[in-house]
């Protein structure tokens, strides 16, 4: 029994190489932290073993532990073998193991919810910049009823005035072309004037000259010339 034990830890002690290899990083990560206080780390394992205030001491149960597992031991009620020593060497690799990938795992964790945070609260900032906007926008088109009934209300009133413009544009044009169908009726009964005025004329002069060839109406009025110029000169002479 003693030898198998010896064989073990000989075993154990050796290094191991896959285990060597696959803990680099992190026995560099822990070779750059300080050692810590061996009263300081006895008080860490001490304070994280169970126990029950009314019951037993975290110290008493560290003791009751160990005094247990010496006794299983010596009685032969526990057998140390080459499973056991597996067994703590391996509790002790994961143990360094945790140790050495806590750190940087929270560091990790932490930087990942950092981000996820940050961006988080871009898209809120952007969200509620957005809200803003749009109610800054709307804020605007507040007076849009009052701007759309005024300009309604000026619509009509253009149509009104459209119409209004359009009828009178009809009536000028009526009037002008009843103006221009009264100046052609003067000019035509101007024309039926003066050329009924020029017919009279002629016909006058051809009655005066017609009777002025006459011999008759020529005696007649060369007699009353004489007796016109004869009482002239009585009258002169008186």
């Amino acid at each position: 029994m003693a030898m198998a034990s010896r064989l073990a830890l000989r075993a154990l002690a050796r290094p191991h190489p896959r285990i060597i290899s696959s803990i680099p990083a992190a026995s560099r990560s822990l070779a750059t932290q300080p050692p810590k206080d061996p009263d300081a780390k006895a008080s860490e394992i001490i304070n994280k073993l169970p126990s029950s205030p009314g019951l037993l001491t975290k110290t008493g149960t560290a003791i009751l532990g160990t005094g247990l597992t010496a006794a299983a031991i010596s009685q032969e009620l526990y057998v140390v073998n080459e499973e056991t020593v597996l067994l703590v060497g391996s509790a002790i690799f994961f143990t360094f193991l945790a140790k050495a990938i806590k750190e940087p795992y929270v560091n990790w964790a932490e930087g990942h919810i950092s981000r996820i945070k940050k961006v988080l609260d871009s898209a809120r900032a952007e969200h509620t910049q957005a809200v803003k906007e749009r109610i800054d926008s709307v804020g605007q088109m507040k007076d849009v009823v009052q701007l759309t009934q005024g300009l309604f209300s000026l619509s009509k009133e253009t149509v009104t005035l459209e119409a209004s413009t359009f009828a009178l544009k009809q009536q000028t044009a009526l009037a002008a072309e009843l103006k221009s169908v009264l100046d052609s009726w003067v000019r035509y009964e101007q024309q039926q004037k003066e050329s009924e005025q020029a017919e009279l004329t002629k016909t006058v002069i051809h009655n005066v000259m017609k009777s002025i060839s006459d011999p008759k109406v020529q005696k007649d009025t060369l007699t009353e010339a004489v007796a016109e110029i004869e009482r002239l000169v009585k009258a002169k002479a008186v």
